[in-house]
């Protein structure tokens, strides 16, 4: 995923939550109601997060075995910067699947989530154009 394609789909997320609230917020319900609609929007802003998460961590995890596979090949000099990229891939792995996990537990907060997701999709994005450049 491409950082053009991230940045639309993190803003697509946000500017349909403030479009949501707004509508609700100007909506005629009783407060019970929409706090109630508020609530399930948040639920289902989570949701998507979690989505778009899961799926970055899956393809970070293609990319880390395809990073091994080439390691494999790779002459030393080359091989310090693809180790480099791999820790920093790694460490976005892990911390995505604490978030995975925060998530589940109800413990996620919305910046740490966004953060993640920065994160996994700078990774991937790093892994998979350093890997798409040198296996030519």
């Amino acid at each position: 995923m491409n950082k053009e394609t991230k940045r639309f789909a993190i803003g697509s997320i946000i500017m349909a939550g403030i479009g949501y609230l707004a509508g609700i917020l100007t909506a005629p319900k009783s407060g019970k109601e929409t706090r109630k609609d508020v609530k399930d929007a948040a639920v289902k802003a989570k949701m998507r997060a979690e989505k778009e998460l899961k799926k970055l961590h899956t393809e970070l995890t293609k990319q880390l075995d395809r990073a091994k596979e080439f390691g494999k090949k790779l002459q030393k000099e080359h091989k310090d910067d693809l180790d480099k990229l791999v820790t920093a891939a790694n460490n976005a792995r892990i911390k995505a699947k604490q978030m995975l996990t925060n998530i589940h537990d109800g413990d996620a907060e919305e910046k740490d989530l966004k953060q993640a997701i920065t994160d996994v999709s700078e990774a991937v994005d790093s892994l998979k154009t350093y890997l798409d450049t040198n296996q030519k």
